[in-house]
């Protein structure tokens, strides 16, 4: 019997120089490219919110690009929560 990959939700939140800087820019594109579902948003503390859905080595291969960032961003912190966030299939965006 074929077995399909699991996809799962993760949410996380970046900490560092991450706003200003293109993070969400470049998490959009990174998202896309890999078919990544959910949406990145800049926090009033100045972290960004990451929401994807994939499955589970997709979004391990995900988080090595949020900890990268662009060139200009620095990452100190990644905090990573696995939770059931209804993403819809098929679509990431800037919120």
């Amino acid at each position: 019997m074929l077995k399909l990959p699991l996809k799962m939700e993760k949410r996380y939140l970046i900490r560092g120089r991450v706003q200003g800087v293109g993070y969400r820019w470049y998490t959009l594109g990174i998202a896309k490219k890999l078919k990544i579902s959910g949406n990145v948003r800049n926090l009033p503390d100045n972290k960004v919110e990451v929401e994807a859905k994939a499955d589970e080595k997709i979004l391990e291969l995900f988080k090595t690009f949020l900890k990268k960032g662009p060139v200009l961003s620095r990452v100190d912190e990644i905090k990573e929560f696995i939770e059931e966030l209804h993403i819809k299939d098929g679509e990431f965006k800037i919120q």
